[in-house]
């Protein structure tokens, strides 16, 4: 950081310019305000310490002519005669601090400090926005690094093919804004998007939900309804969690993609429909298949491409996009003017491992901007369990597998090894007690010993 001391007084000069040097910072000083207007032609200072009583132009002059050549730069005056009009008018100017005489050199340094802090996180915050201009037009997907450069290159390529696609991905990873990307690049862009989330439903509320139902088809059908698949005629649909649907409905949902005709619930004539479907999943689609949870004959019919969204923590590179992006989305949208976030609150966030992904983090910034009041994000603005893993070393916590393998062991112990009473308070089935003792090494003598 470059800082410039102008006082009209050596003395004061020197020693001004030896109390802020002592951070680090490179100080030059200058007797007038003309000197130092001079030199910003060629320099660019990150703070101005100035004094209001100077020879030709004074302190509030200088100030203003500053700010109109370099605007960025932090200015604390300094007076022997402050009142609080002449102080309010400083800050008004543009001042950051305004300090009266006698000067404790103590405070000076701590100010320039301060400043100095606030000129970094607006320059930090300014880089940032310039590294998220590239990407605009993707809306809420925010991303520099390879793993998303790559899912928006995919995006460009399946977009106009209409052709089916899976997202899978983690949940908070953006499969909803990857499906509603890929439609808004599609021949279909101008027709309806429609999402439906399979998960938590019967088979027969979603049946009624997509496909619709005639007046009369079941007690309380007064009306017939239009289902969710009829109203995106010509558009895209998007079958969020369709790992959790039934089979039988799994089926059914292949009819239609094959056949590209409904039956409405209760109804007898087929209605066609030009639909494109995509798919998405928290779960590993192709093992669900392999566990007989999911129809293989729809997870190749849906599968002609898959997208596979990265969790936040193995894409670190965008956490400080993400950051900068929803600090200015909520900054804008509750009407604040904070000017950042406090490094040690952005060390923070850097540090955390996000297991709700990009959804978690976008929670985590909206809530801080929002409890925030002071004039920018600090600390105590984020989560309490925050705090508690930023302090703990990263090398110190074990993994939910070590966690597993301790409690299984502790248990076992506990019962003597007695497999039926350890499977009850496991809540696990025999075989899969024994395959986990098997995977961490426990021994098998102790059990035949504890039956016999």
């Amino acid at each position: 950081m470059r800082i410039a001391v102008v006082d009209d007084e050596p003395i004061v000069r020197k020693r001004l310019s030896a109390e802020l040097s002592k951070d680090g910072s490179s100080v030059d000083t200058y007797g007038t305000g003309e000197a130092l207007l001079e030199d910003l032609e060629s320099k660019l200072f990150d703070l101005v310490v100035l004094d209001v009583v100077l020879p030709g132009m004074n302190g509030t002059e200088v100030l203003r002519k500053i700010k109109e050549s370099s605007p960025d730069t932090e200015i604390i005056l300094i007076t022997g005669y402050a009142s609080i009009d002449s102080a309010i008018e400083a800050v008004k100017a543009g001042a950051f601090y305004y300090l009266s005489k006698p000067l404790r050199l103590a405070d000076v340094r701590h100010l320039a400090r301060q400043a100095l802090e606030y000129r970094r996180v607006l320059r930090e915050n300014s880089q940032l926005k310039a590294q998220l201009d590239p990407i605009e037009g993707w809306g809420e997907m925010v991303g520099g690094g390879n793993s998303m450069k790559d899912i928006f290159l995919a995006i460009r390529k399946v977009a106009p093919l209409d052709c089916s696609i899976i997202i899978q991905g983690e949940s908070g990873t953006g499969k909803e804004l990857v499906a509603r990307a890929i439609h808004r690049q599609s021949a279909r862009k101008d027709r309806p998007f429609v999402a439906f989330n399979c998960a938590g439903f019967t088979e027969e509320l979603i049946a009624s939900e997509l496909f619709g139902y005639e007046r009369g088809a079941f007690t309380g059908a007064t009306m017939t309804k239009i289902g969710i698949l009829e109203t995106a005629h010509r558009g895209t649909v998007l079958m969020d969690e369709i790992a959790d649907m039934p089979l039988t409905m799994q089926a059914k949902l292949l009819r239609v993609i094959q056949e590209k005709q409904i039956l409405r619930v209760g109804g007898s004539r087929p209605i066609s429909l030009d639909l494109r479907f995509l798919a998405a999943s928290n779960k590993d689609l192709k093992r669900a298949v392999g566990d007989g949870r999911f129809r293989e004959d729809l997870y190749f019919r849906l599968n002609v491409v898959k997208i596979e969204l990265p969790r936040l923590r193995d894409r670190k590179e965008d956490i400080p996009l993400l950051i900068n992006y929803f600090f200015s989305r909520y900054n804008g949208k509750f009407r604040k003017n904070l000017a950042g976030i406090h490094p040690q609150a952005r060390e923070i966030l850097l540090n955390y491992t996000y297991p709700g992904n990009v959804r978690e983090l976008e929670n985590i910034i909206e809530r801080a901007v929002a409890l925030a009041e002071r004039d920018m994000v600090m600390t105590d603005d984020l989560p309490e369990d925050l705090w508690t893993y930023s302090v703990t070393p990263l090398s110190e916590w074990i993994t939910l597998e070590d966690h597993e393998r301790e409690y299984i062991g502790k248990v076992l112990a506990a019962t003597d090894y007695n497999m039926g009473k350890a499977s009850e308070i496991l809540c696990l089935p025999r075989t899969t007690l024994w395959r986990k003792m098997k995977k961490y090494g426990f021994s098998k003598k102790r059990v035949a010993l504890a039956e016999d």
